[in-house]
């Protein structure tokens, strides 16, 4: 299916504000007391949730653009990702102010003595340099082959992130979503694999 710019660019303020319903709910929910009778661990399963959301469907654009045949999805690509970061960064910060108020000794100890939160951490940090190099001026300054390997990280955040998930729910011997999310991640990374294999796709970088 193929779409006018006017229409792509429609698509992607629908898809904007879609992707902020989460953020506006979860703010209304503050205000309106409705977070339940321990708001910390609802902020932080909520974000977390949300940015393994983002992360699957961010890691489903190219897949679904080739499936499906429509080429103008990866302009939808980068928002994704942003939105990835953006409720990931919100789940850091629940942990750093709510949880630790941020004193920084107290949180890296944490970081360092529980592994489910280590690895939760390497993740982010790990996504700090993908939201920062999104911009279209990134591209430029470190170049179309530099761009690509450096967002390469994300097939290594994808299986980070399921791993931090899969261990805090082990403690609770709840395993349902942990194994959903890691065979949606690992079914989206095989299909990579596969396509590497088996034919060579064509590698798009898009400013959009």
């Amino acid at each position: 299916m193929l779409l006018t710019n006017k229409q792509v660019s429609q698509f992607k303020i629908v898809l904007f504000v879609l992707a902020l319903l989460p953020f506006i709910r979860l703010v209304s929910f503050v205000f309106l007391d409705k977070l339940g009778a321990n708001p910390v661990e609802f902020i932080t399963r909520n974000t977390g949730d949300w940015t393994l959301y983002f992360l699957c469907m961010t890691l489903a654009v190219t897949p679904l653009r080739k499936l499906l045949h429509m080429p103008w999805l990866i302009r939808c690509r980068r928002m994704l990702g942003v939105y990835t970061f953006f409720y990931a960064f919100l789940h850091f910060m629940t942990f750093l102010w709510f949880d630790h108020f941020f004193d920084v000794a107290e949180m890296w100890k944490d970081v360092i003595k529980r592994p489910f939160i280590t690895v939760g951490f390497i993740a982010f940090v790990l996504l700090i340099p993908l939201a920062v190099t999104s911009t279209n001026g990134m591209i430029k300054r470190l170049g179309g082959k530099r761009w690509q390997w450096l967002h390469k990280l994300i097939y290594l955040i994808a299986p980070l992130g399921v791993l931090h998930y899969f261990w805090m729910k082990a403690g609770k011997h709840d395993f349902s979503q942990p194994v959903l999310f890691g065979l949606i991640v690992a079914a989206l990374l095989m299909i990579r694999l596969w396509w590497r294999w088996f034919g060579r796709e064509p590698v798009l970088v898009t400013g959009a």
